[in-house]
């Protein structure tokens, strides 16, 4: 049956690499882009697209955000795009709807626009409502930190434990997670992973670093501020000077 889609992801290579794999299925009558949760929200209402690719983690307005604002009776079926969010991949699993793990396989994707094709021919708008009230219910359960990360790699997918991460570093668009003698790159930005990780475990050092607590062995005080902080297993890591308190802080005892 013929749909139209809507791309919604603050990236353009992530909005560019959809586009092309939504451009091989001849279902598709037209792809619409917004790279916001505002433009998405007007997008929708506008557009009336009958399949949505959603971002999960955007600034300002995330994906969560374009759901409560364009309301359940309003909004198409969707197809969620995350790159690390265990909490969320389960409350999708639990309410039948799809998502997307990026990077997008190409093998994933089709899987994905199939079963979609399938809901859009067969599941009626009562169903689909329901589907997305209930997963609204279950976000609006107090978050948990993210205790599980999974790791695509060479056409498979790894799953980290948090707590055995010793410090994570930013790279751009992605994220350097140390594990031991392992490095794991995770699609995420180190602003979005901070956010979902337990600040009583992991403490940001640099606008490009943060360590897990358990591993710093020693704090030197270095120029300006700065730390160099010494973990367990050797490395040493220089800590920013907007990052002096916390680690000040670190340093004293509570008594």
């Amino acid at each position: 049956m013929p749909f139209k889609a809507l791309i919604v992801d603050d990236e353009p290579l992530a909005r560019e690499g959809l586009r092309m794999l939504l451009a091989e299925d001849p279902d598709v009558v037209s792809i619409g882009e917004a790279k916001d949760g505002r433009e998405a929200v007007a997008a929708i209402r506008d557009m009336r697209p009958d399949l949505v690719f959603l971002d999960v983690q955007m600034p300002e307005m995330d994906g969560f955000g374009v759901i409560r604002e364009t309301g359940p009776h309003h909004l198409p079926a969707v197809i969620f795009v995350t790159a690390h969010d265990e909490y969320a991949i389960q409350a999708f699993e639990i309410n039948a709807i799809d998502y997307l793990l990026k990077p997008v396989t190409s093998t994933r994707f089709r899987e994905a626009l199939r079963r979609a094709k399938l809901r859009l021919g067969k599941h009626s708008g009562e169903d689909a409502n329901r589907q997305i009230l209930s997963l609204l219910e279950t976000l609006a359960t107090p978050r948990r930190h993210i205790t599980r990360l999974a790791v695509r790699s060479a056409g498979r997918t790894v799953f980290v434990d948090v707590q055995d991460v010793d410090w994570i570093k930013a790279a751009e668009n992605y994220v350097e997670l140390h594990v031991g003698p392992k490095t794991h790159l995770l699609h995420v930005t180190l602003n979005t992973l901070e956010k979902s990780l337990d600040s009583e475990l992991f403490l940001r050092i640099h606008r490009s670093l943060i360590v897990n607590l358990k591993r710093v062995k020693e704090l030197q005080p270095a120029f300006h501020g700065e730390y160099v902080v010494t973990l367990t297993d050797g490395t040493q890591l220089q800590s920013g000077r907007v990052y002096h308190e916390k680690l000040k802080m670190l340093a004293a005892n509570p008594f």
